[in-house]
């Protein structure tokens, strides 16, 4: 081919026009032997193996990859055409030079020449690099060059930043914060380049002067309003109205700062507060979070002496089953913290909460985990079988206390209805203070009454856990130790101590090592934290071990009944099916096995079978065990049946002594 060009360029009689034609048919050919692809790897995929390709041409940087399943998978991008030089160019598109190849991942001193550069040629309004940051692609590399940037612009000017500079600031956050740039972020080496790009706003912002007028500076993706308050306004209210998801639909959001507030001011102050309507999906994309923004990230600057401050967030997804949280980013371990606000008001459309700004807590915003599930049907399912269960448990409470002297005429029918009666008792307690929880929970939450609430809701379930195990003891005491046995007070004291000591000082230790850090309780309901402490552990752990001790109590009745019957008659044989069935049956609610169905909500918690399968076997636990643990029980029955005659009996004496003594002492009538 170099040779066919060059005996176009010597020999005369072609025309110059067809030389030109040839020579570009020759570029465009070298350029097809040339090109390869740059979106996959040359190597050979072998799972979790690791590949890097160099960027397209007129970029810098390369790309990193991922094989899964026979597959490269990008993981990394830091493909560039921004460079220490070509942000300074008056006309941006040349193609960066090798001299220009810096790295882009850390804050390094270089980067501050660029800053440095930037004040001395535009030191007022910061608009010399404006052109070419707008026109630049919003690929990962540029994206982290403009955080970098950011970054030592916020920490080179130190004081006096004034709307022209915030608006120059904001021009170029702007860029990098639009939509259709928020997949991109996933790509950046530096996971951690969102929270830099928050802190470094955010920084910037809290060195805005606002004089007399306020500022009020509106981009697409960023919105900054400073405002100067003092004790004399009646409170301060700053909206926000941005669109989001690349819609027409626009979502609200509100900084209410209440009159209480703002007379602890000794004199005129500034506030100043900054709305993002896609950085929450931006700090889920690099972060890799597991729960979602559901609404604008609000960043408040106050006065030190302002302490409490009111956020409404719009909901960007309004179902109602979704579980909202109100939250503030913790700027130094970068991420979300429950702690930091507090639910007020919810519905579907919008949620209140009451926040604490501080230079830990600057921006703040509403969760929605992806894991929530609410439907009618469990609540229905629920709160009927509470009712029920209640009942049920009172019911089954009042026969046991009729027939106790009848039933409990041997040691191990005594120590048998203890714990039957202990369940039930506890039982009703836990369903009690479940239903109290109930009523103390939601946005306006009574932290001293849930707190209480929580702890007995927490000690009688695990009371219930705890006596079922004692049952479970009581029977394989009686299946294993034959020759053996134990006074009675010390069977007694023994299942005592397991019922009620162990559940209490889980308890009391749980709510002692939470609570002084707020972390006891979850932010939406009065029961345990999960999010934040794992104070939930404390009644999963206990409740799953004791099914599964209770499991291999059930399956020791099962082989000892088994094993009576090998080699009977057929007849026998079905006799023993039928009383391993009915044992299966009495003992499945009395040793709490139907709380094991809680696995299966763990391994799949949105599937809501699992969750109506789990409540109906356990909201109707108490109505179970009236069935199982006392109704079809034959000695309970003849017990209950013979009080019932005695009581008849007596009843027709007593009518009997009353018609003898009214036949003995006739009335007169008159004379």
């Amino acid at each position: 081919m170099n040779h066919t060009l060059l005996l176009c360029c010597l020999v005369f009689l072609w025309p110059t026009e067809s030389c030109r034609t040839l020579c570009q048919a020759a570029s465009k050919n070298k350029a097809k032997v040339s090109a390869k692809p740059h979106d996959v790897c040359d190597g050979v995929c072998v799972d979790n193996s690791h590949c890097s390709q160099p960027c397209p041409p007129n970029t810098l940087g390369n790309m990193g990859f991922l094989c899964r399943q026979k597959k490269w998978h990008k993981i990394t991008d830091s493909c560039r055409t921004l460079t220490p030089l070509s942000i300074f160019e008056e006309k941006l598109g040349s193609a960066p030079s090798s001299a220009d190849t810096t790295h882009i991942g850390t804050y390094s001193q270089k980067s501050e020449t660029i800053t440095d550069l930037l004040m001395q040629k535009c030191p007022k309004d910061l608009s010399c690099i404006l052109a070419n940051i707008q026109h630049s692609p919003r690929i990962p590399g540029n994206i982290a060059v403009i955080v970098q940037l950011l970054h030592n612009i916020s920490t080179a000017v130190v004081t006096d930043v004034d709307e022209a500079k915030m608006q120059s600031y904001s021009t170029m956050a702007n860029h990098i914060l639009n939509s259709k740039s928020i997949s991109n972020w996933t790509f950046i080496p530096e996971k951690n380049s969102s929270c830099v790009l928050l802190h470094s706003v955010n920084s910037f912002a809290r060195k805005l002067l606002v004089h007399k007028h306020s500022i009020d500076i509106s981009d697409v993706f960023i919105h900054t309003i400073g405002t100067t308050v003092s004790g004399e306004h009646s409170g301060k209210n700053l909206t926000f109205s941005m669109r989001v998801n690349d819609t027409s639909t626009e979502v609200a959001g509100r900084v209410l700062i209440s009159r209480d507030e703002l007379r602890k001011l000794p004199s005129a102050s500034q506030v100043v507060s900054i709305a993002f309507p896609t950085l929450g999906a931006i700090l889920e994309a690099s972060l890799l979070g597991k729960v979602t923004v559901n609404g604008l990230v609000l960043s408040v600057i106050l006065p030190k002496e302002l302490k409490r401050i009111l956020l409404t967030f719009e909901k960007i997804s309004k179902l109602e089953e979704s579980r909202t949280q109100c939250v503030g980013w913790h700027s130094l371990e970068s991420r979300w913290d429950q702690q930091a606000c507090q639910m007020i008001q919810e519905n579907f459309q919008q949620a209140v909460c009451k926040c604490r700004p501080s230079k830990l807590f600057t921006s703040f915003s509403i969760l929605m985990s992806p894991h929530s599930l609410k439907s009618p049907i469990l609540i229905y399912i629920t709160y009927i079988g509470l009712g029920i269960s209640i009942c049920s448990l009172i019911l089954c409470l009042s026969i046991e206390a009729l027939v106790w002297d009848r039933v409990t005429k041997t040691e191990i029918s005594y120590l048998r209805h203890l714990c039957i009666a202990n369940v039930a008792a506890t039982l009703l307690m836990a369903d009690v203070w479940f239903i109290v929880a109930s009523f103390l929970s939601g946005p306006t939450t009574h932290h001293d009454g849930c707190v209480a609430a929580t702890f007995f809701v927490h000690f009688f379930y695990l009371s219930v856990f705890f006596w079922m195990l004692a049952k479970a003891l009581l029977i394989l005491y009686g299946i294993l130790i034959v020759f053996h046995t134990l006074p009675k007070s010390v069977l007694v004291a023994s299942l005592f101590s397991v019922g009620y000591g162990c559940p209490l000082v889980i308890a009391v230790i749980t709510v002692a090592a939470t609570e002084p850090g707020k972390g006891y309780l979850r932010p939406e309901a009065c029961w345990l934290n999960w999010d934040t402490t794992k104070a939930l552990l404390a009644f999963v752990v206990p409740a799953l071990t004791i099914v599964v001790v209770n499991l291999i109590t059930v399956t020791v009745v099962i082989v000892k009944t088994r094993r009576a019957t090998i080699g009977s008659s057929m007849f026998q044989e079905v006799r023993a099916i039928v009383r391993i069935s009915k044992n299966i049956a009495i003992l499945t609610p009395l040793l709490g096995l139907t709380w094991g169905f809680g696995i299966a909500i763990v391994i799949n918690d949105r599937s809501l079978a699992f969750h109506i399968l789990f409540s109906l076997l356990n909201a109707f636990q108490g109505f179970f065990i009236l069935v199982f643990g006392t109704i079809l029980d034959p000695k309970i029955r003849e017990a209950l049946k013979n009080r019932i005659n005695s009581a008849k009996w007596i009843s027709r004496i007593s009518e009997q002594n009353l018609s003898t003594d009214y036949s003995c002492h006739p009335t007169k009538g008159p004379s």
